[in-house]
């Protein structure tokens, strides 16, 4: 009889012992799961929050070294400085936060909420921080980018002004997280820079980001699939910690091997044909410099 060899999980994090990481949105499901996991393999991990009371609570039941620092992905102000208060050395950068089919809301600098927060939160704040980082970057995205109705960066309105739709705009959003990875493993290996970047998606996993639908109808729903078919927040940051730890090949996207990449053990999946167009990330970023007024640092300030 033949033994089947086991499947990935926590267990085999190699030694993080002298590592440090940043986790966004770490006080709770994907995020604490993450953090939990990289401090018990040994590494410095800050949870990067916007209410740090809860970052607080959150951090006192982790084992391990951790700090807590406050970082607001919905306001340019706080990214810029959060990002300014960072010194010496960032092994890792998961870019974990995240809101989900909200209702219609705006940045404090008038992005729409999901657009703003989910990646151009995260541009600015990865572009920032990338002088520092000597590892990777790690962006968590969704298997939302690929929902029927084929979405598609709106370029001609961003923001969704007149046509906002919570899952529309969220779907964007993680479509954005996509070609951002793509771009910036462009631009990294371009300016010479051994930095890498991936992305990762949890399947269903059951977390607090569904508790903010717009829809009362969706909400119920959800409430009964994370009760019965999904899977934990543990299991869910499984795809997050592979591609944090494994040697994997830039712009690699890594979710659960079941049926419909909904739940199971990390792999490497596929993404849309959108979500992969080189032509497209390109204009994102072009587009998303302008917005933010963050851009890509000089080859010279990124490590090599």
């Amino acid at each position: 009889m033949t033994t089947q060899p086991s499947k990935w999980n926590v267990t085999d994090i190699p030694d993080q012992t002298g590592r440090t990481a940043v986790v966004t949105g770490a006080n709770s499901g994907l995020g604490i799961a993450t953090v939990e996991a990289l401090a018990g393999a040994g590494a410095h991990v800050v949870l990067a929050v916007r209410d740090v009371k809860r970052g607080e609570a959150a951090a006192a039941g982790v084992r391990g070294s951790v700090e807590v620092r406050r970082l607001d992905l919905a306001d340019l102000t706080s990214v810029r400085e959060f990002a300014a208060g960072w010194q010496g050395g960032l092994d890792l950068l998961v870019n974990n936060a995240g809101v989900m089919n909200i209702p219609e809301s705006a940045t404090k600098d008038g992005f729409e909420m999901q657009f703003g927060t989910n990646h151009l939160g995260h541009f600015a704040l990865t572009n920032l921080l990338l002088p520092h980082i000597t590892d990777r970057v790690v962006t968590v995205s969704s298997g939302a980018h690929k929902m029927p109705g084929t979405p598609r960066i709106h370029f001609d309105n961003l923001n969704l002004t007149g046509e906002y739709a919570p899952i529309t705009a969220y779907s964007q959003s993680k479509l954005a997280n996509l070609l951002f990875t793509l771009e910036l493993q462009r631009r990294l290996a371009e300016s010479g820079s051994s930095v890498r970047a991936l992305a990762a998606h949890p399947g269903y996993a059951a977390t607090n980001l569904q508790s903010h639908d717009g829809s009362a109808l969706r909400r119920a729903l959800m409430r009964v699939g994370n009760r019965f078919m999904a899977q934990d927040s543990k299991a869910g940051a499984l795809p997050t910690l592979y591609a944090a730890v494994q040697d994997l090949p830039g712009a690699s996207y890594v979710g659960p091997d079941g049926l419909g990449e909904m739940r199971g053990a990390p792999t490497l999946v596929g993404r849309s044909p959108a979500a992969s167009d080189p032509a497209t990330a390109r204009r994102l970023w072009t587009v998303s410099e302008e917005l933010t007024g963050v851009t890509f640092p000089q080859p010279a300030s990124i490590p090599a």
